[in-house]
Parts: C-alpha cells; structure tokens; sequence
C-alpha cells in the first residue's frame, strides 16, 4: 500500500504528484490484462498481427514434428522442433501412444517409430517459449490410445506448462471470438493446446477439444489436394480450419511420406501446391486456412512461411535463410 501526504499550495501540490503519477503510471504497465496496455509490440514476427484474432491468422504447421529422421519411412520431418521453431514453425502436431504407462511420442505404432517420452518434448517447448516472449504456439495433440486430459495436465504441470497455457471461456468459441495475438502474449498464455479425442473444459479447460473448434481437410492424400471438410464436431462455417498439405505414397499397400515431391507440394504455386490448396480453400469459404500442416517443412526454402506470409497480408522476408 502507498500513502501521499502533500501541502496546499498549489506549486508544491504539482511537484508532490509528479512521483505519484509516475508510480501510477507503472502500476498500470504491470497489469496489461486489466488496463489493456500492451507490452507486445511485434507479435509472431510482425507488428501488423498483434491486433488480429488467433482466429484470423494462418500459421504453418509440422505433421508428425517429432518423427525426425534419414531414410526412415516413419519420417516426416528433416529437423528437431527447436529448429523447426526457429525457423517459423507454430503449431506442432504430435501424435501420443500408451508405452507402457508413459505418454510416449509414437508414430502409428513405437516399434514402427519413437520419438520419445512427450515429457521430454515438452521442455523443450516450454524453454522456447520462455525465450521467445513475443510469440504464439499452438499444439495438437492425437491422443492415439485415449489417455485423459488430467494425464496431459500432469505433464504440463510438472514442465510448467499449464501456467502459460490459453483456457478459453467456454469449450467452443467460433474463429471470430478468439483473443488476439497481443491479448494471449500480454496475458502470459501464449500456448494452446487442440487434442482430438477425450477433451474435458469442465476437468482441464487449456486442453481444447480440437474438433469442436476446429474442423479438417482430408488427409493421407496420394493424389490431389481438396478443401473438402473431412473431420469435425462443430459448424464449419463459423470454425477454425486447418488444411492437411502433406502428400503421400503408397507402399506394400500402406500411406507413407513422399520427400521425391515435397519441393512442388511445398510451393507457392503450381499443380497440387500449398498455394494452390490455399487458394482453392479461400475461394470455396471466403477466408483463409488457421494452420497448414505439412511434411519436410524446409523443401522448397521457405515457400510455405511465403504461402503463410501471403494468407496473412504481411510481407515475407526472413531474416535468416531456412534450414
């Protein structure tokens, strides 16, 4: 608590409250979330996005971000999430099996694929985040053997996770109603969390039902790039969408990652493209995907933060080539 006690004359009124109105002034700096001040003057690398709604916004994402590899069919990423988020990547999608008892990063099947325990993976999320303040995250999870949320809530707790964590107010809210990018970073909750299967808002409200908020294009593709809606539980018109732009090959009769092509499916533009799938989707629902998700995000270096770039209305110019 502060107490002023200032004499009557008016000269040495004004020169008393001047410490005053400075201390006010930093009282209010301090709490951003109750006076609308912002600390955030560039968000997600760019200034023009702290105003617009994460529901607004297309961010480039990785498939499988942990399945990492050379020469492994399991594979669909070149480079590790640190990289993948130094480069520009924001939402990463994982995919979470029961090995024995731990919340294992598994791709379809460990013997098939280990990425390791999700502890281990999300700690290296939450050291990114703590050194990149002016950034938003999202994860998505697939909770492959259907393990509870209060089991996610663990995790994050025990990395510190849960406290930077978006719960919204309600289980389902349409892309219009999002916060903005410069609200989730002022706030102290950059990150949010989509899990597709088993969600609880009454039990852990950040651990967002995916499909009730957000609604996707078919995937496993072999052919061509549709913006149809394959999977959801809400109404797609007012829904976040997320495109699958990963493209497949067919092996001993099983879906499998085609690196040979991800330079084209990569692109900016040209046949069965990123581009050309955003496009289509624009022209079809009058606005753009919220998340791309895609293989061997690097092929192509840099067309798909182009292609995001573009959806957005910024200009794309890195500061450092992609890996």
């Amino acid at each position: 608590m502060y107490f002023f006690s200032c004499p009557s004359s008016l000269v040495t009124l004004i020169a008393c409250y001047v410490p005053f109105l400075a201390l006010l002034s930093e009282l209010v700096a301090a709490s951003p979330s109750k006076s609308g001040f912002r600390r955030a003057t560039t968000c997600n690398g760019s200034p023009d996005l702290c105003d617009r709604s994460f529901g607004n916004v297309t961010f480039v994402g990785t498939h499988d971000s942990y399945a990492v590899g050379v020469n492994n069919l399991a594979a669909n990423q070149d480079y590790n999430i640190s990289q993948q988020l130094k480069d520009g990547v924001r939402m990463l999608q994982v995919q979470v099996h029961n090995q024995s008892g731990t919340l294992e990063l598994c791709h379809t099947s460990c013997l098939l694929y280990d990425g390791g325990p999700f502890s281990a993976y999300l700690e290296t999320v939450k050291s990114w985040l703590d050194a990149n303040p002016n950034e938003v995250l999202s994860i998505l999870v697939v909770n492959s053997d259907g393990f509870p949320p209060t089991a996610y809530d663990s995790l994050y707790k025990s990395v510190g996770l849960d406290t930077v964590s978006y719960a919204p107010p309600s289980a389902s809210m349409p892309a219009s109603q999002w916060p903005t990018l410069g609200t989730l970073i002022d706030s102290g909750t950059p990150l949010i969390t989509f899990m597709d299967a088993n969600a609880e808002f009454t039990s852990v409200p950040y651990i967002i039902s995916e499909f009730t908020n957000v609604w996707e294009t078919p995937y496993d593709v072999t052919t061509t790039f549709d913006c149809s809606v394959n999977r959801t539980d809400g109404d797609p018109s007012t829904q976040m969408y997320l495109i699958n732009h990963f493209l497949d090959e067919m092996l001993l009769g099983q879906p499998v990652p085609d690196p040979g092509q991800a330079n084209e499916t990569n692109a900016v533009s040209g046949p069965n493209s990123l581009g050309a799938q955003v496009e289509l989707c624009v022209s079809e629902y009058g606005r753009s995907p919220n998340f791309m998700l895609v293989d061997f995000y690097e092929y192509g270096g840099g067309s798909v933060f182009e292609v995001a770039a573009a959806a957005n209305g910024i200009t794309y110019s890195p500061t450092t080539p992609v890996a």
